[in-house]
């Protein structure tokens, strides 16, 4: 199969695999939604028939940020499914407008860093950076990794699903390379095939030089670069994938995001 073919059938499989994701947030919320409407309906019979519940155990506030130790694993009785980002809203574009960032990501793997570019994408990096700035990143897997075709190491989702998310989506693409070409090192935004506006947390480094076809709602939104780490990220990819699902490979070996500092 020629290079051109192979990034196109990537493409293809990339924008079917997140369709079905965004169906299954969809099917998610529709769940949420009904669940919350009984439990309505529940205490308004309650309070009507007189009947106090007492528990000694406090409220639960379905949009606080989980703040794990340093030490904490992704698996240690951490609900990082419930992980919302920002209490749920999109940070203003306006915290890294007109001025370049340094992100410090310390992986189990090594130490990488990156500038971001908050003068051509001010949204992208205002988002970055106040998760970051809240721990969001931290003690999260990087779920996703690509090795033909293009290649790419996708990490941002607290549930290592490719599924998860910061609570919100936002759009529109921003500084979106004309010629499809995204450089080794480049750091841009995941997003649904065919929809600018369903960027949440999830990221992705492109770790050798990769032509990434634009879809219907354009390119991948690219908010930094890379200026140390590269082999970090390359030594990840060379040592190889295992098969998550028929559309999704994950590195061999977990590679975990143990914090993120920016300044």
């Amino acid at each position: 199969m020629s290079s051109k073919r192979e990034r196109e059938y990537e493409r293809r499989r990339l924008q079917k695999w997140q369709q079905r994701q965004a169906k299954a947030r969809a099917e998610r919320h529709r769940r949420s939604v009904i669940g919350w409407s009984v439990l309505g309906a529940i205490v308004v019979v309650a309070v009507i028939v007189g009947v106090v519940i007492a528990t000694n155990r406090p409220a639960a506030n379905p949009a606080a940020t989980p703040s794990p130790t340093p030490s904490a694993s992704a698996s240690d009785n951490l609900d990082l499914s419930a992980r919302v980002g920002n209490g749920g809203v999109l940070p203003n574009k306006s915290l890294a407008q007109g001025r370049t960032w340094t992100a410090t990501i310390t992986t189990n793997k090594g130490v990488i860093t990156a500038e971001l570019y908050g003068d051509k994408a001010p949204q992208a990096v205002a988002n970055f950076v106040t998760l970051a700035q809240q721990s969001y990143f931290n003690e999260t897997k990087c779920h996703r990794l690509v090795t033909t075709g293009i290649h790419v190491l996708q990490c941002g989702d607290p549930t290592a699903t490719g599924e998860g998310g910061p609570g919100y989506t936002w759009g529109p693409i921003e500084n979106a390379p004309t010629d499809d070409t995204y450089p080794a090192g480049a750091l841009a935004m995941a997003r649904v095939g065919g929809d600018g506006n369903s960027m949440g947390s999830q990221f992705f480094f492109v770790y050798a030089s990769s032509q990434i076809p634009a879809d219907s709602a354009g390119g991948y939104t690219v908010f930094g670069q890379v200026t140390s780490g590269l082999n970090i990220l390359q030594a990840i990819a060379a040592a190889g994938t295992t098969q998550v699902s028929t559309d999704l490979t994950a590195p061999v070996s977990d590679v975990i995001i143990e914090k993120v500092e920016v300044q």
